[in-house]
């Protein structure tokens, strides 16, 4: 017992250790959630944010950024208007009262027109700008008009800069505050939507002017800070763009700002291009440019200031933490991070799938199982059960009224009924007869002979009709599990294919790239797919060919060299003008090929034949042949053969093992009519990877190998289709080998010959005299020398399907280059 307490304690301290380290991240994690709740979803944030623009002026003078902000926050998040508003007067106070004054009754007159006009308006997005724009102009110019008592051209002209500053800040603002309001954002930042956030933060930043710290500005630090941040984030592209609106905002603000527009832009390109050093290298960017500006600025006197300024912005970039720039990476397109997320969004969404196909590939299994589950009683005692019924509805009608049913039945139980199933196993073996040694012992046991067995007769029809219906139930039962089965694992093996994460290539794609280039091939782009072998998968882009074919004759050979293994053009789009680009697919080559020859005939030389045959090249790098035969002849027997053709290559396409696929047609072409319409089926499945063949054959004809001077007779003995619900499906495998030639015929051929008794001997000689070995004239010349057999007479459809078996050989020799490793 105190071992047992030991085990209990020694875990407890362990957890509480974990506990203590996971309750400090969870403290710092609450933390941030708490100034995330209090900042952007109570809308505090939107104070700030007010009181820096209510104190940023253009050209001195100009307040452009009160009511753009106001009437945006007011659109989108209308109860968060009153902070906003709040934050704007209390910045616009720091300069003048006058100000805050003009900026309050401006902000009420546009809420006044706003709400009186907003029943009429159709789209309030596109009309705000309008409005704020025309309320500003007018406040403007209302105020110039009271303070001067005259209006000078000046004062227009500053008006209407006003006006459309405003219209534009209001765009800008309706892109951009829902940024700062919405805390859950995973869609993708637009270009539109950066440079909006961009504007706004330089015009927010612009509020600071004047402000400083030991005669440091408060605007260079951040303005520097910002381009910091977004070089870092997303290159040089960014940065400087970042750089240079800051930098003219700035400018606009106080001209004396102007030089620093070329600081930042140089900047935020310089740090963009060591953004590879981490924070260090775009912090060595950063001062590298303010060094090499800092001397044109202002005058030698400045650059102890300028670089203190730059070491502040340095240091505030380094204190910020990765997670804050991982954030914000994730909104930008081309950055690493937003990669990231994209592939885990994709990687969820393609589990979540794959999980559904497994799901459904469960239901399918479990329906199949369900259905394979036999009866849990034994044959033998269903039997007994089956014959205890039996027996039961013919003393009900025969023993019941009978008087010596006391003597047969209580007294002599055993040999009555021992007596009685023998007479119901005669009857039943010898079309309801029974043997007359029976018939003399069981009419010295029972007095209604004859009765008896008129009613073991009548009911003898039902209880057979009963046990056939079973047997069919029975048999169509274990079909439908087996068909269920076949679609489980289809979709199983689609679920763990659609799991399979693309493996990254980059090296070996560089290679390619680098080998080909080399050699003097122009290429803009190669994705490598797959490099499995056998199942190499690879997209070029190459510039325009003007139809020489270098794909097919110089990029794939290289590649058959560069992977060891033959690659040929799967898909090529040209390009119709010399300035477009054509994409090139290239593919493993299969092993081996087939051609095909096909020669047929209606009978009586008509012009629609029973049979129908067909040559699938399937995409799991098998090729199938199938011949169909139709019940006698004409439009019957052409639409049940071409019927039972269209629906294996549907089936077999799914990715359906082959025996499934013929029982799943051979279900249907059963049920589907009452009339007696048969077909047969000649299927042979080659693989193109080492040219083994697999030949089923439903109540169809031998097929023949020929090889060299030696002829093979496949053989396999089923009934047509459509006769039985159920059949086993024979399966005869052979390894074929390349020069080999398949002869595959409907029986209107095999059995077509006049005065032949052995057909096999006759066929065998036919193929082993045969001098060709091209499919087509194969086909013919066996065509010919059946109808020449008959007189010219054609007494049957007649099909036959020659297949060659061929070594893949490419069109062009590979060329010989560099090798590139297949896993990096």
């Amino acid at each position: 017992m105190e071992k047992t307490n030991v085990s209990f304690i020694e875990p407890v301290g362990e957890v509480n250790l974990h506990s203590s380290k996971w309750d400090l991240g969870r403290g710092l994690r609450k933390g941030q959630l708490m100034l995330e709740s209090f900042f952007i979803k109570k809308g505090y944030l939107l104070v700030l944010v007010g009181f820096l623009l209510g104190r940023a002026l253009i050209l001195a003078k100009l307040t452009p950024f009160c009511l753009p902000f106001f009437a945006s926050v007011y659109l989108i998040k209308r109860d968060r208007a009153p902070l906003a508003l709040i934050g704007l007067i209390v910045g616009a106070s720091t300069i003048s009262l006058g100000n805050a004054a003009f900026t309050f009754a401006v902000t009420v007159l546009f809420l006044t027109i706003y709400r009186m006009s907003e029943k009429w308006l159709t789209n309030e997005v596109r009309s705000l700008p309008f409005f704020v724009g025309i309320i500003l102009g007018v406040g403007k110019l209302i105020e110039s008009f009271i303070l001067s008592r005259q209006l000078t051209l000046y004062d227009l002209m500053m008006v209407g800069v006003q006006a459309s500053l405003a219209f534009i800040l209001t765009l800008i603002f309706l892109q951009s505050i829902p940024l700062l309001t919405l805390n859950k954002r995973r869609q993708l930042l637009k270009t539109e939507e950066i440079v909006c956030l961009i504007i706004m933060l330089a015009s927010i930043m612009s509020g600071t002017i004047g402000w400083k710290v030991y005669d440091m500005s408060i605007e260079h630090i951040m303005s520097r800070y910002l381009v910091l941040v977004f070089s870092f984030i997303a290159g040089a592209t960014v940065g400087s763009t970042v750089g240079v609106v800051t930098g003219l905002i700035f400018s606009l603000a106080s001209v004396s700002s102007f030089y620093h527009m070329s600081l930042l832009a140089f900047s935020g390109v310089l740090g963009g291009l060591l953004k590879e050093g981490k924070k260090i290298g775009v912090s060595i960017g950063l001062f590298i440019a303010t060094l090499l500006i800092g001397m044109y600025g202002e005058g030698g006197g400045s650059i102890l200031q300028t670089v203190l300024e730059t070491l502040s912005a340095i240091l505030l970039f380094l204190l910020t933490p990765q997670a804050l720039t991982s954030r914000l990476a994730k909104y930008i397109p081309g950055t690493p991070e937003h990669t990231a997320e994209q592939q885990k969004y994709m990687r969820k969404m393609r589990d979540v799938t794959a999980q559904r196909v497994s799901q459904f590939s469960g239901v399918f299994h479990a329906l199949s199982k369900s259905f394979s589950q036999m009866e849990v009683m034994q044959e033998d005692e269903e039997e007994n059960r089956e014959m205890d019924y039996f027996m039961s509805n013919v003393t009900e009608r025969t023993c019941q009224t009978c008087f010596k049913k006391e003597q047969c039945w209580a007294k002599n139980f055993n040999t009555t009924y021992a007596s009685m199933e023998e007479i119901i196993h005669e009857m039943d073996q010898n079309d309801g007869n029974v043997s007359p040694r029976m018939a003399r012992e069981w009419e010295k046991i029972c007095s209604r002979p004859k009765k008896v067995y008129e009613t073991i007769g009548q009911q003898l029809t039902f209880f057979q009709a009963n046990l056939k219906l079973k047997k069919q139930v029975r048999e169509s039962r274990k079909l439908v599990a087996e068909q269920l089965l076949g679609v489980s694992e289809v979709m199983d093996n689609f679920a763990k294919e659609i799991q399979r994460e693309r493996e990254n290539h980059y090296k070996q794609e560089e290679q390619i790239m680098e080998a080909i280039q080399d050699f003097g091939i122009q290429i803009e782009q190669v994705e490598i797919y797959s490099l499995e072998p056998g199942n190499v998968d690879i997209e070029m882009t190459v510039p325009f060919c003007n139809g020489h074919g270098e794909c097919d004759k110089l990029i794939a050979p290289m590649l058959s060299d560069i992977l060891g293994e033959t690659i040929i053009v799967n898909r090529e789009e040209c390009a119709v003008l010399p300035h477009e680009l054509c994409n090139v697919n290239f593919r493993s080559s299969k092993a081996y090929t087939v051609d095909t020859g096909v020669a047929h005939a209606a009978k009586d030389g008509g012009l629609v034949s029973g049979d129908s045959y067909s040559t699938i090249e399937l995409g799991l790098g098998k090729f199938a042949i199938a011949i169909s035969d139709g019940m006698g002849n004409g439009e019957r027997a052409h639409y049940e053969s071409s019927e039972t053709l269209q629906l294996l290559q549907k089936i077999l396409q799914s990715g359906i093992e082959e025996k499934v696929a013929i029982k799943s047609v051979n279900s249907i072409l059963s049920l589907r009519t009452t009339d007696e319409i048969f077909s047969t089926l000649d299927l042979a499945m080659i693989d193109l990877k080492d040219a083994s063949a697999r030949f089923l054959k439903i109540g169809s004809t031998p097929s023949f190998i020929k090889r060299g001077n030696k002829v093979i007779k496949i053989q396999a003995s089923n009934l047509p289709m459509g006769i039985l619900q159920e059949f086993e499906v024979d399966v005869v495998s052979e390894q074929l080998k390349a020069g080999d030639l398949l002869i595959m015929m409907s029986d209107g051929v095999f059995e077509g010959p006049k005065h032949v008794e052995n057909y096999d001997l006759w066929m065998k000689r036919k193929v082993q005299e045969l001098e060709t070995d091209d499919p087509q004239e194969v086909a013919d010349l066996i065509m010919e020398e059946v109808i020449r057999s008959r007189s010219g007479l054609i007494d049957d459809d007649m099909t036959v399907t020659v297949a060659k078996i061929k070594h893949n050989t490419p069109k062009w020799a590979s060329i010989p280059i560099q090798k590139v490793k297949r896993h990096a």
